[in-house]
Formats: structure tokens, sequence, C-alpha cells
């Protein structure tokens, strides 16, 4: 028999994970180093595989009937398991969402100020609610707060596309608008100008090139 590794320098397994010694079970079925399905066997005698190939004996599905268990390097496994989802959480986008509110008779100078905010919350990849704020006698011309909704939405369409159009929603009225995704910038196709022809006078007869001769 090949003797025993010295002391686990590995990562701990997981809550649920059970390696080598700590599979308690008489028989197991094993998927060896390749992926091969081996078969039934003792659960001693599959770690004796394990060992002689200087690899883990990991329990991969503890349900089973027997359990199966599967040979590999646990420590390089659970690395590369830890480096995917730290990759993915380096990927993963988290929006948040900003409101900006208008009242339905804004100034001029206020609706720019205002449109200056959510153009810089669209460049963070923010979602944006707009709501305009009816007061009163201002509820019987929704079209208003509409008609600045929609005004917004044209003037940041490069940046942010309508996700929920304006809704009357009480005394308020929100759109939604989201960042659009990063779009490869178009290429300028190169047109050829075309070559201004010589002028030609008036009854003349324009020049041929007389032709080669053998």
């Amino acid at each position: 028999m090949p003797p025993r590794r010295g002391p686990d320098t590995r990562p701990p397994a997981g809550p649920s994970t059970r390696i080598n010694d700590a599979i308690r079970v008489e028989r197991i079925r094993l998927i060896d180093e390749g992926g091969e399905n081996r078969g039934e066997m003792r659960t001693e005698e599959a770690l004796d595989i394990a060992i002689g190939l200087n690899l883990d004996l990991v329990e991969v599905a503890p349900e089973g009937r027997p359990p199966v268990c599967r040979i590999m390097d646990y420590g390089k496994w659970r690395y590369e398991q830890e480096q995917k989802a730290k990759q993915a959480r380096k990927h993963q986008s988290t929006i948040t969402i900003k409101e900006i509110k208008f009242r339905p008779k804004i100034d001029p100078h206020d609706y720019e100020t205002k449109k200056g905010h959510v153009l810089r919350f669209l460049k963070n990849k923010d979602k944006v609610k707009v709501t305009i704020m009816f007061r009163g006698r201002e509820l019987m011309h929704p079209e208003r707060g509409e008609a600045i909704l929609l005004q917004l939405a044209e003037e940041v369409q490069d940046l942010a596309t309508i996700e929920s159009r304006p809704n009357l929603d009480g005394r308020n009225m929100i759109m939604m608008l989201a960042p659009v995704k990063d779009l490869p910038q178009k290429k300028e196709k190169a047109v050829a100008k075309p070559v201004a022809a010589e002028p030609v006078e008036a009854g003349a007869i324009p020049a041929v090139a007389p032709a080669e001769t053998s």
C-alpha cells in the first residue's frame, strides 16, 4: 500500500464537501482522474488509487446510492472555482436607480440643470427615475408633464432608452430611463472625392488621347 501523505496543507473543504479520510461510507462509485466511471468499489480502495496518483478523493454526489466520488487535485480545483467566482463578481454590473424630480412649470434654467444630472447618472450606467410632481389644478393638464418627460427622453436618447413610458401614479407622473449598452463606434467610410473635370469652352471638342500603335 502506498504511504500516506504528510500534513494536509490544502485549503479547507466547503461545509458540504468531504474529501479523502473524511469520506466515512464503506463503498462509493468512483470517477477517475480522466472522467471515466470505474464503478462501485470500497472507499479505502478508491482512496489508495487517489493517493497513488498524488491526488484527492472528493465526494461530488453524496446523495447517490452509493455516493459518487471523483479523483482530482482538490486544491487546484478549489482555486479555479474561487477565481471563476471572483471574475464573475468583477464583471457583474451593479445598477442603481437615481431619481430626478421636475415640476410641470419648470423654468428653462432649472430644466437644463436637472437634465445635466440625468446625463451624469446615465454616463455612470445608473437608471434614472424621472418624476413630474403635480400640485392642485396642475393635474387637470397631465399632458404638460408628459411633454416634458418625452422631450427629456429625446434629448438624452444617445445615452438612454425608455424602460417605462410616462405613467400617472397619483399626483406624480413617472418615467424610467435605462442606460444604453456600450456600442462599438462606427468607422467612417472613406468616400472617394470626385475629380473635378476641366472646363470645356463652348463649341470646343474635348481632346482625345491618341491610340497607341503597335
